[in-house]
């Protein structure tokens, strides 16, 4: 009677069915579960009081801020460092530039130093001549003899 040439065939129907309804589980367990999202984080690293060159203009100053380690504070001028650690001590040291100098620096050095030993030498020496100022006088050196009868003829 209705022999259809595509056949209904109930059974491919209801697995069908069934599997549409597995798919809508698994989609509602997906939307139960919490879904991961995007995120973009930035981090913003603020220096730590260590890496930071920290000034002051008296050792007061240096009293009054906190550490949380061994920190140095610098003057103005860069001439003195005041060590601070947690405890509260404070050690203080003097500094001084060290300029790096070639072959010709030193040589030069070397030379000025020679000039000023010598000029001490001849301060030395003028100071130690104590007839300097007096009028140089006929001495006659007592290893010379004073004879009137030598081979010569005297006028």
């Amino acid at each position: 009677m209705y022999n259809n040439s595509y056949g209904y065939n109930p059974q491919m129907t209801v697995d069908k069915i069934n599997a549409q309804m597995n798919e809508l589980e698994r989609m509602k367990q997906q939307l139960q579960q919490p879904q991961p999202t995007n995120l973009t984080q930035n981090f913003q690293l603020a220096p730590t009081n260590r890496d930071v060159i920290r000034y002051a203009n008296s050792m007061e100053e240096v009293q009054r801020d906190m550490v949380i380690g061994d920190t140095p504070f610098f003057s103005k001028d860069m001439s003195v460092v005041w060590i601070k650690n947690i405890k509260g001590e404070i050690r203080t040291y003097e500094l001084t530039e060290i300029i790096a100098k070639d072959d010709k620096d030193i040589q030069i050095e070397m030379l000025q130093a020679q000039i000023n030993e010598m000029k001490g030498m001849i301060k030395n020496a003028k100071s130690n001549n104590k007839y300097d100022d007096e009028p140089v006088e006929d001495e006659k050196s007592s290893s010379i003899s004073n004879d009137k009868s030598s081979t010569k003829k005297s006028k």
